[in-house]
């Protein structure tokens, strides 16, 4: 941002003392221009549409939508205005559900004046950043020149975040989570792989990668986030060109809880990744339920065994408790042996979700691209695995293509 550009801002609150109290809190802000106050959040939409703020400062609860449901729709209609959200409940399900939404920030009320004005300084530093891009100059021919009349710019789609998750272990979660990310690598994208297992992580150690900084580290920068902390942490590997975000080498820190920290990381990832793919462990962790919570798809794998059709049995319930719609998994039986009785057609049923891609058992071929640090999807294309896998990759892009098609209503 340049270093007297201004923030322009509107404040929504349905409480005529609490939008009083906000206005005086950003009068003093010289950098901080209030160019509109609205009372709902069905004023804040249409606010943000006429206005087009670089923040709005919303509350949560007000009549006839609330704050977390106005906030994504700005999201989806004015995607580069960025939202802070107030509320007297602080509380993290609260935190969660708005920054799904797309809300920048999340602060408890009434705010402090200096915790007020850092994060709509730093909403103001993003929004700029993304007008940049939505309004960047039109290329033609190695030259710069304006966009020609009757044409407009679709604004950057935000990056697509994958969870790989098996609620047993085994199931080959890493595997799949590296070959897939491979699969959907190209010279025009970016795509990075995070590795959440705390105690156990082997992405870095399947690509024969190190790395001086790790997950944690990023963790622990979450609320100061930005494209060179993201890159400091992140190792690119040579021969895929995936960048890798990998686990801590001190498994005693996996205890802690890190579900509103990865919440703020994936979100601001999706504007420097076309695919975030997460490697996933069992334990369904603060970490790994934010993850999921996030998560534009949700790769579940599951085996031929009884065990891992019955865990997955028990995901699939509480996904559904937990309004994780069956649209956003994609079922995946890896490990397949077609001569085991249990076939990928019994367990759809039976589950009442169909498997769209079976991988097939080719265990000697892959621990031997494992060994090697390479991913089997590369060595050899001609795999009845690597086409599996790409596959899903195709699948994934198909869906992509298919919501960047839909306009939001």
């Amino acid at each position: 941002m340049a270093a007297q550009e201004k923030i322009f801002v509107v404040v929504v609150d349905d409480i005529d003392e609490s939008r009083e109290m906000i206005l005086r809190m950003l009068q003093f802000e010289p950098l901080i221009q209030v160019v509109g106050t609205a009372h709902t959040g069905i004023e804040a939409i249409d606010a943000a549409q006429k206005l087009k703020p670089d923040v709005i400062v919303m509350d949560i609860n007000m009549p006839d939508m609330d704050g977390i449901t106005a906030t994504e729709t700005i999201h989806k209609k004015v995607p580069f205005v960025q939202v802070v959200i107030l509320s007297v409940q602080n509380d993290a399900n609260y935190m969660r559900r708005a920054m799904l939404a797309g809300a920048r920030d999340f602060l408890s009320k009434p705010p402090q004046i200096d915790e007020l004005t850092l994060a709509v300084r730093r909403a103001g530093d993003l929004a700029h950043e993304e007008k940049a891009k939505f309004t960047a100059p039109y290329q033609t021919g190695g030259l710069t020149s304006p966009l020609p009349q009757g044409y407009s710019f679709t604004p950057v789609t935000r990056g697509k975040v994958i969870v790989v998750y098996s609620p047993k272990g085994g199931a080959g979660c890493t595997t799949i989570s590296i070959n897939l990310a491979t699969a959907l690598k190209t010279a025009e994208n970016k795509v990075a792989v995070i590795d959440t297992n705390l105690l156990f992580g082997d992405v870095a150690v399947f690509l024969n990668e190190h790395s001086k900084n790790t997950f944690l580290e990023l963790l622990e920068k979450s609320e100061d986030l930005d494209a060179d902390i993201i890159n400091d942490v992140m190792v690119v590997n040579n021969a895929t060109g995936l960048h890798l975000m990998t686990a801590p080498k001190q498994p005693e820190l996996a205890e802690e809880k890190h579900g509103q920290a990865i919440t703020r990381i994936l979100n601001y990832m999706r504007q420097l990744y076309q695919y975030i793919i997460i490697d996933t462990t069992p334990h369904l962790s603060d970490l790994v339920q934010s993850c999921l919570d996030v998560a534009d798809y949700i790769v579940l794998l599951t085996t031929q065994d009884i065990p891992a059709i019955k865990n997955t049995n028990q995901f699939l319930a509480l996904a559904d408790a937990s309004g994780i719609g069956r649209d956003r998994i994609l079922f995946v039986m890896n490990r397949y042996d077609r001569r085991v009785a249990i076939s990928p057609e019994r367990v759809g049923e039976t589950l009442k979700l169909p498997i769209q891609v079976t991988i097939p058992y080719e265990d000697r071929i892959i621990s031997n691209a494992v060994n090697r640090g390479i991913p089997f999807v590369t060595e050899n294309k001609n795999l009845l695995s690597s086409k599996a896998v790409f596959s899903l990759a195709e699948i994934i892009r198909e869906r992509v293509k298919k919501e960047q098609e839909t306009p939001s209503l």
